[in-house]
Formats: structure tokens, C-alpha cells, sequence
């Protein structure tokens, strides 16, 4: 076809160390069939989508240089990436450059410093997330609750929330520094600190693992509540490492008890991709795309246009109808009515999940 233009996609995803590899792994397998299903469709008006993937490695610096060159290449617009420092350094330079930006995963509330029609964002921010995990708490009896926190934006965010929420209901947050602690001497802090959990602000796999490892082997600590709100436990990875251990250790995910029917063919594709069970994140990578494709069909590649789409979108997803809002505190377009799920793994069987709450 002579007038046939590929629609470039700038892709963020984190695939090599220190980035979270596997849930870029699963990130990516979501943009990837989701582009390639558009364009055996016949693509966006007949013009193919193509990726342009470059890997953050979790670095915010080399986020702001693939801007730079996705600006460059004449990207249609911006998809991707999971870690919410390096989405808020990519949506700042998006927002700088002009650039549509729709971020896939990350969930910091902040994710650029001043209101920008270029941004959009899928999940929900962090604070609704995170005060749902606090009342899942609080319901179940904890008053006294310990972090161990690495230094980072998002963990110290988490923790304000947290404390925030917890004080409304009487409850209290202990800091545990792992700038400092080695995980045998979390457990001495922990026992020492009258908490009844210990919530994972950490890294995965490590030190979240040798974390689990050394509470749960320390005769001190049975019967403390371990959890992780960033979602360490949903990959398979975890149970891998951890085995039982692992298990029993609530966190959060986005994905509703029942998928929709594009989300059951989806995920049944996403599968066969990964050659195992697809996390939360392989869904949000492709409703990504679907979202992008929707907007390039209505409004075209022109990048003002993208910015005035996001109040009009409403696409069809994994996990239900997607649309975009203005939320109070949020800077960028809120993806709206996203689902919130407290899980873990099931002692009995740690390859299954068990849904302990829903918000």
C-alpha cells in the first residue's frame, strides 16, 4: 500500500538488572501482542504499529534519553515501564517534550511535578492502592506495624500513606532502615519493635528474599504478619526462590476476580508467551496498547490531538472498560475504575492466589 506510514510506539521497559526483570519480561509480552494483534487486524487505518523498545535497566537516566530519542524518531507516542521513579523522570521529560506518554505500570501519585494533558496513566495511584492495603490491615487486627524501607521515592511515598492512613484508626508505623540493617538484624528490630507485621519496602529479589528467609526461620517471629503492597510475590520468581515460604504474605494486584472475554483470550495468548501464569503487569502492557491504538484511530499521530483524547477515551480492556479522568492530587489523566485486589499465595498450594480483599 503506497501510503501505508508505520505508527512508531516508544516502549520503556525494565530487562536487564537492576530493574525488575521479570516484570519487564511481562510488560513487554503485553505490549508485543497487543501491537501484533492490531496489526494482523489491518492496524490503525491500514498503517502497521511497530515498537521501539529500549530498556531502562530501572535507571531514570537512561528513561530520559530514550525520550530524547523516541522525539527524534517521530514516535506516535510513549508506552510502558513499571518502576515509578523511572516513569516520573520519563513523564517529566514527556511532559518537557511535548511527547503523549501512557504510562503502563507505575503508580507513584506524583508522577510529574505540575498537571500535564501529555501524561496518562493506567493503574491506580499509589495512595488509593496503598490505604486500601492499609485497611486490609486494620481489619485484620494490626495497630503496630513495621516497614523495612530502602531509600526511594516511591518507598518513602508508601510509607507516608501508610502512616497517614493507619493514624486514623489508631495505628502506628515503625522505620526500619535498610540502609543500615542487615536481614538477620531485622529480625532483631522487629522483635524488639512490638509490631505484629513486617511490610517488604525493598527490593526483589534481593534483599526481600533473604528478608523472608530469616523471619521465618527466627522462633522469635512466629505469627508476625509479613506483606509487600509493592506486589514482590505476584511473579513466579518468588515462589521459585521462596517456595512455602513465600507464601501467606498478602500484596497488591490490579486485576479483577473475573478477567473480561478479551481478557480470557488475552491472557490464555499471554500464557502461551511466557510460557507460564501472565501477572498483572502482562494485562496493563497490553491495555496499554489498546488504549494507544484506540486514541491514533480517532484522533491520528498528531501529538496535541493526543492531549486533548484522554477525557474522550473509552476502550475496550483485559479488565473492563478503560477511560481517563482528573483526579484531586493527580497531575497527569488518570486511568479511572481500575480493580484493587489484596492477595497472596496459599500455603497449601503457593502456585495459587487467594483474594483476601477487593477495592
Amino acid at each position: 500500500m503506497s501510503g501505508m506510514v508505520t505508527l512508531k510506539i516508544g516502549a520503556l521497559v525494565p530487562l536487564t538488572p537492576p530493574g525488575w526483570v521479570e516484570a519487564g519480561r511481562h510488560l513487554l509480552a503485553g505490549l508485543e501482542l497487543a501491537v501484533r494483534e492490531v496489526n494482523d487486524a489491518g492496524g490503525v487505518g491500514g498503517d502497521p504499529l511497530e515498537l521501539v523498545v529500549r530498556d531502562t535497566a530501572a535507571d531514570p537516566r537512561r528513561a530520559e534519553a530514550a525520550l530524547d530519542e523516541f522525539a527524534r524518531l517521530g514516535v506516535a507516542a510513549v508506552a510502558g515501564e513499571y518502576h515509578s521513579v523511572v516513569a516520573r523522570a520519563a513523564a517529566t521529560r514527556a511532559d518537557a517534550l511535548g511527547l503523549p506518554f501512557l504510562c503502563s505500570s507505575a503508580v507513584l501519585d506524583a508522577l510529574t511535578e505540575r498537571p500535564t494533558d501529555h501524561v496518562a496513566r493506567l493503574p491506580p495511584p499509589q495512595s488509593r492502592g496503598w490505604r486500601i492495603y492499609a485497611d486490609f490491615l486494620l481489619d485484620a487486627g494490626h495497630r503496630r506495624v513495621a516497614v523495612a524501607a530502602a531509600p526511594s521515592l516511591y518507598w518513602e511515598s508508601g510509607t507516608r500513606v501508610l502512616r497517614e492512613h493507619l493514624a486514623t484508626r489508631g495505628g502506628t508505623v515503625v522505620e526500619l532502615d535498610m540502609t543500615a540493617l542487615a536481614p538477620a538484624a531485622v529480625c532483631d528490630a522487629l522483635a524488639e519493635s512490638a509490631a505484629t507485621v513486617l511490610l517488604l519496602l525493598v527490593g526483589q529479589p534481593e534483599p526481600a528474599v533473604s528478608i523472608v528467609t530469616s523471619v521465618r526461620r527466627d522462633r522469635r517471629l512466629t505469627g508476625k504478619l509479613i506483606g509487600a503492597p509493592a506486589g514482590q510475590p505476584e511473579f513466579a520468581a518468588w515462589e521459585n526462590l521462596l517456595g512455602a515460604e513465600g507464601a501467606a504474605i498478602p500484596f497488591l494486584r490490579y486485576l479483577p476476580e473475573r478477567l473480561t472475554p478479551l481478557g480470557a483470550r488475552v491472557g490464555a495468548a499471554l500464557r502461551e508467551r511466557l510460557a507460564g501464569a501472565p501477572s498483572f503487569v502482562a494485562f496493563e502492557g497490553y491495555d496499554t496498547i489498546a488504549v494507544l491504538a484506540d486514541v491514533l484511530r480517532a484522533h491520528g499521530a498528531d501529538r496535541a490531538g493526543f492531549a486533548e483524547a484522554w477525557p474522550r477515551v473509552a476502550a475496550d480492556g483485559t479488565r473492563g472498560r478503560i477511560r481517563f479522568a482528573r483526579e484531586p492530587g493527580i497531575s497527569v489523566w488518570q486511568g479511572t475504575g481500575m480493580p484493587v485486589q489484596v492477595v497472596d499465595r496459599d500455603p497449601a498450594a503457593p502456585y495459587r492466589f487467594r483474594i483476601l480483599r477487593t477495592g
